[in-house]
């Protein structure tokens, strides 16, 4: 009922502007709600229960895609869930071992409740297509509120389960082949592409919005990625708010933490007669001249210095398709974010780019990429434990010049340049 209605019924009537009778009062007021209708809205409010058929949804999900002789075929199965069975149900086994909540429970009555493929099912699907909660109940059968929470606890299962494969940085035997693939295409000594993508955060909170927007006009949070020809990410720092340029993500990642404290392992190589012992990523125009950055030439005069900007630009797209189709296979880091927290997101981010690697695994062997035996590295020696702390703090600082050494980088993209021309020039 309206508050302000019921009240100057009360002080119009005489009967109450002279009596304090409480009594009197609350029985005034259910005299009001009955004659207008309102004495039974509480029943109207009463959650519904919906008789969802879980095990029909359950039966009919495993007979379409899991039993031994699916309704629809494999192709079918990866455009769907964007992989194939084989990383799905590594994923689907790993997860449910991983967190109980995943498990076919009873429930008081002793009705089975979800299935774990139906719970992992509807969340691939609004990661993989970014639809509402509400969209996967049709089919999927679970309610909107649960196909969130299942989100919620899939991402944070993914992340603590894979991340140390699927996140890591590139070992000896990754660099080997990164190094190989990499000098046949011009670019020795190179381990991939550096770059920034921005992920639109719709419910950001509005005491946060100026930090999280930039030159996109809305809140965003930056994603910095490394990734290499085969588009696997070995790279990834999400986090950053959107106001942030490239330059700023770069001054707070770790892309460089291992390799100033000596743990990276060693790149050596030579071009044009000169020796480095640092690998190198391609980046474009924003990035500082590092020595551990190759940037393009802009208006390039001479055949020469025509030649590796087309080289470099073209190599360089590494990373901008990886981007391109991780958004493509998991629609929901196109849209706008919708959740309020942060960290959320982050599992989110980090949970696709897991996935998006796996697949790249998974099909590495049938996509024309070419299967090279290459040579191992040797294995970086294990580092002895020094107490002379002003010697580590000393090296340190030498690494950190060493990285960021502009004659260096004005030498080696000059080294590049002749090393391509001479390499392209004769076929």
């Amino acid at each position: 009922m309206a508050p302000n209605r019921l009240h100057d019924l009360i002080m119009n009537d005489s009967d109450f502007s002279d009596s304090d009778n409480e009594l009197e009062l609350l029985e005034a007021i259910a005299r009001y709600q009955e004659e207008n209708g309102e004495g039974s809205s509480s029943l109207s409010q009463r959650r519904t229960v919906i008789n969802r058929d879980t095990l029909g949804g359950q039966k009919r999900l495993f007979d379409d895609y899991f039993a031994e002789l699916p309704v629809f075929p494999p192709h079918f199965f990866r455009r769907r869930f964007r992989m194939s069975r084989s990383p799905f149900l590594r994923i689907h086994d790993a997860v449910v071992e991983h967190d109980s909540y995943f498990a076919q429970k009873r429930n008081c009555a002793g009705k089975l409740g979800l299935s774990s493929l139906q719970k992992i099912t509807g969340v691939l699907r609004m990661l993989a297509y970014g639809a509402p909660a509400d969209s996967v109940d049709e089919y999927v059968r679970i309610g909107a509120s649960t196909a969130i929470k299942s989100l919620k606890f899939f991402v944070k299962a993914v992340n603590e389960v894979f991340s140390e494969e699927y996140l890591r940085s590139p070992n000896a035997a990754d660099i080997a082949r990164l190094l190989a693939v990499n000098e046949s295409r011009g670019f020795p000594g190179m381990v991939g592409s550096l770059d920034c993508m921005h992920w639109k955060w719709k419910n950001c909170p509005a005491a946060w919005k100026g930090m999280y927007t930039g030159h996109v006009r809305e809140p965003t949070i930056i994603l910095e990625a490394v990734a290499s020809y085969d588009l696997w990410i070995w790279h990834a720092f999400f986090g950053v708010p959107g106001a942030n340029n490239d330059i700023n993500v770069l001054e707070r990642s770790p892309l460089f933490t291992e390799l100033s404290q000596g743990r990276a392992p060693p790149i050596n190589f030579n071009i044009n007669g000169n020796e480095y012992d640092m690998g190198y990523y391609l980046t474009d125009g924003i990035y500082p001249q590092w020595a551990t950055f190759v940037k393009t030439i802009p208006s390039p005069q001479g055949n020469k210095k025509k030649l590796f900007a087309q080289l470099q630009e073209s190599a360089r797209k590494d990373v901008e398709r990886a981007f391109g189709v991780l958004q493509a296979r998991f629609a929901i880091v196109r849209g706008p974010g919708q959740f309020w927290h942060r960290k959320t997101l982050k599992y989110i981010m980090r949970a696709c780019i897991i996935m998006h690697n796996m697949i790249v695994e998974d099909e590495r062997d049938h996509n024309g990429v070419a299967n090279l035996d290459f040579d191992p590295l040797d294995h970086t020696p294990l580092v002895e434990v020094s107490h002379d702390r002003t010697t580590e703090l000393m090296e340190l600082i030498r690494q950190h010049h060493r990285i960021r050494d502009r004659a260096s980088h004005s030498q080696l993209q000059a080294d590049l340049i002749e090393h391509q021309w001479q390499m392209y020039s004769q076929s």
